[in-house]
């Protein structure tokens, strides 16, 4: 789905998540620090990422989920209308075609 500025909100929400890797990825590569501190950063960013990632993708997963269970509901709501309808139809046409055999030709 686009937006009015062309970009879906699920594509601005993921290029804002992984600016915030990135960046905060350079930060912790550039920060003044020791090598296990900066592997415990990391692991704790990339847990973090990784939470939120799943999140996400949940949020998506029930979006979709919804979106399908909606198109299925509005699919059968119509099924049912046409079956209706043709219904009707096939039945106007057997009172016609039996008041037509009764009549007398001219």
């Amino acid at each position: 789905m686009r937006e009015e500025g062309g970009y879906s909100m699920g594509g601005v929400v993921l290029s804002f998540l992984l600016g915030g890797i990135v960046g905060a990825g350079f930060a912790l590569l550039l920060a003044p620090q020791s090598g296990r501190e900066t592997r415990q950063k990391i692991r704790e960013l990339s847990e973090d990422v990784k939470e939120k990632a799943m999140d996400y993708a949940g949020e998506v997963k029930g979006k979709v989920t919804g979106g399908i269970d909606k198109g299925k509901g509005l699919y059968e709501e119509k099924k049912t209308m046409i079956t209706s309808a043709i219904e009707a139809g096939k039945e106007a046409y057997e009172r016609e075609k039996e008041r037509l055999s009764k009549e007398p030709d001219a």
